[in-house]
């Protein structure tokens, strides 16, 4: 009760203080991407044919390849990210792909470093089933609101 209380001095109501109750993630570093934008591949624009996943520019005359001032710039080693923030999600978890309940259980003694994200093709039973075991090992459930749909009783 005096958590809820010293919450509620706070400026949380009830109905946010849940969000507290829930796994905090370990990690404390900022999580800072060097680059957000993708590589695109030369020309990708100009031609239909060229699609924009990227590939190497391996032509003697390539403009790109040669680095000249003004083209698109190629990816190289500079732009990764930290290592100790690397693959983390915003909500400073990393993510773990879950296709059943057993399954969930590898994440119950990593609970503050990973969060779950139930699969895409994983029925709408089988999806509650996670969603309650989670909530029993205090996993968090990046898209535990996917495929409920709020059936009425006629």
């Amino acid at each position: 009760m005096s958590d809820e209380l010293s919450l509620l001095h706070m400026g949380i109501s009830h109905h946010q203080s849940q969000r507290y109750k829930m796994a905090v993630p370990l990690l404390t570093k900022k999580i800072i991407k060097k680059r957000v934008k993708r590589f695109i591949r030369p020309q990708s624009d100009r031609r239909i044919c060229v699609k924009e996943s990227w590939r190497r520019p391996k032509g003697i005359d390539s403009r790109v390849r040669r680095k000249f001032k003004g083209v698109t710039l190629m990816p190289n080693i500079g732009y990764g990210s930290d290592k100790k923030t690397r693959h983390y999600l915003p909500n400073g978890f990393k993510k773990f792909v879950v296709h059943n309940v057993k399954d969930l259980e590898l994440l119950m003694m990593h609970n503050r470093t990973y969060c779950a994200e139930i699969a895409h093709n994983v029925s709408t039973r089988k999806r509650k089933e996670i969603v309650e075991r989670a909530a029993q090992l205090d996993v968090v459930v990046t898209n535990k609101l996917a495929r409920l749909r709020s059936q009425e009783d006629e």
